[in-house]
């Protein structure tokens, strides 16, 4: 076998492969030895056509089995022999084969050649802050009291700001219907369609919160004052700027009935609300509470912000491009990801409004530096012999065990079942390299 290897650049080869012609003869023989023990033709017995009948016959099927059985062994080969690792299937092209002849083509592919990572003394930047104020403190208190909100009946008095009414309610858009006046005569649509163009949105017993974010424009203000079982019709115009695009520059008839007016009433925030949560004897003890989850929360996200900073001056380290295939597979994963949570939340991805040509376009980026910093990450586990002992991944398997509420070995059984084993021998890797460059980066805000 013969081959000629190309550098396209530092990661991207060809490499030009021509297989002898005794060789390609030779697989052509045993392909054709089995189709005529398998064939039925015409005029012979089976398993007694001749072999250039069934070379005849069956050329461009067995042509294409040569191929598909010589080239990947041919590639693996010329691989081995330069020492190299493809990233990804490679790609070939421009076959050529023909009984008697040499089998040619050409393999391209993606490689990762040997790189210094540099000095990660030279990593430096600010630890991120995990410090809770009391304020913030404050603040999941006050949420915690408007989740323990109830609502009282108010009676006597108008709609006043922040009550919650509840309406029976009818909509009509008012555009469409001008619209339809509009019209030059005889441009008329089906009496169907006019007639559900004019036909209103109905709603009953509809609790509307004022102040909330979702009310139409002005909306509010025409509540205010309206006692119970008060009716009043008016119109909303939508600005042109209105987030909602088809209610944009457009005016929508209301017509709404006052059913019930409430109050919503906040419980004190004192040692009896505490207790009402079940598991506090005092406020205080609810405030410590709180303050430790919050000082929790902040030291998970202090530590993703650190470590977003250390992957994005990893990838900086990378002196190649990122080779193309590694990225579309990054972004392939990342559209996977989301697509999954998308039905999580039981949203149809197909259904979602979604240019989804647009989305994968805007991880592209953020894919090619997330794999430069995993490259890079790889590289100096490499260098440094970084591994992981059986040890550890079954001190990771019992800690699945124990957030699933499992045995270990019967999460270890799952994961071997699924694969999975390799899976947590890689993250425990990865885990160890960062922790790796953390030691020895300059990390402003070290105690």
């Amino acid at each position: 076998m013969k081959t000629e290897f190309v550098d396209v650049n530092e990661t991207r080869k060809n490499v030009r492969v021509e297989i002898a012609p005794d060789v390609v003869s030779a697989e052509i023989d045993r392909i054709a030895r089995d189709y005529s023990r398998k064939a039925r033709v015409p005029g012979f017995r089976p398993g007694k056509t001749p072999p250039r009948v069934i070379k005849q016959r069956f050329k461009d099927q067995i042509l294409h089995d040569v191929v598909h059985d010589l080239i990947p062994r041919a590639v693996d080969d010329a691989l081995r022999e330069k020492g190299l690792e493809a990233v990804d299937t490679p790609d070939v092209r421009d076959i050529m084969i023909e009984e008697g002849q040499p089998l040619t083509f050409t393999a391209s592919f993606d490689t990762l050649p040997s790189f210094d990572p540099g000095d990660l003394s030279t990593i430096r930047f600010r630890r991120a802050s995990n410090a809770i104020n009391e304020e913030a403190v404050q603040l999941a208190l006050q949420r915690l009291r408007d989740r323990a909100a109830r609502f009282e009946p108010v009676e006597g008095r108008g709609v006043e700001p922040g009550d919650t009414v509840v309406l029976d309610l009818e909509r009509r858009d008012g555009s469409r219907d001008s619209a339809h006046t509009q019209a030059e005569p005889g441009a008329r649509e089906p009496a169907h369609k006019q007639a559900d163009a004019r036909l209103p949105d109905i709603h009953k017993d509809v609790s509307i919160e004022l102040g909330a974010k979702a009310n139409p424009p002005g909306f509010d203000e025409e509540l205010l004052g309206l006692e119970l079982g008060a009716t009043k019709a008016f119109t909303i115009h939508y600005p042109a700027d209105y987030p909602i695009g088809e209610l944009a520059n457009t005016d929508v008839s209301y017509t709404v009935t006052v059913k019930g007016l409430k109050r919503r009433v906040l419980p004190e925030l004192d040692d009896e609300f505490a207790k009402d949560l079940g598991e506090f004897d005092t406020l205080d003890a609810l405030t410590a509470r709180v303050r430790e989850d919050l000082e929790h929360e902040a030291k998970h996200a202090a530590e993703r912000e650190d470590r977003a900073e250390l992957m994005k001056q990893l990838a900086t380290r990378l002196p190649f491009e990122v080779p193309a295939s590694m990225v579309d597979r990054d972004v392939d994963r990342r559209l996977e990801e989301f697509a999954r949570r998308l039905i999580d939340q039981r949203i149809d991805p197909r259904q979602a409004g979604i240019d989804w040509n647009t989305f994968r376009e805007s991880q592209r980026e953020v894919a090619r530096e997330a794999v430069a910093a995993a490259l890079v990450l790889d590289e100096i586990t490499r260098r440094e012999q970084l591994d992981v002992t059986e040890d550890e991944v079954e001190r990771e398997v019992g800690r699945y065990a124990e957030r699933s509420g499992r045995t270990p070995a019967a999460v270890r059984a799952a994961l071997e079942k699924e694969g999975g084993i390799a899976r947590v021998h890689a993250g425990l890797r990865r885990e160890k390299s960062i922790d790796f460059v953390l030691a020895r980066a300059t990390i402003a805000g070290d105690s």
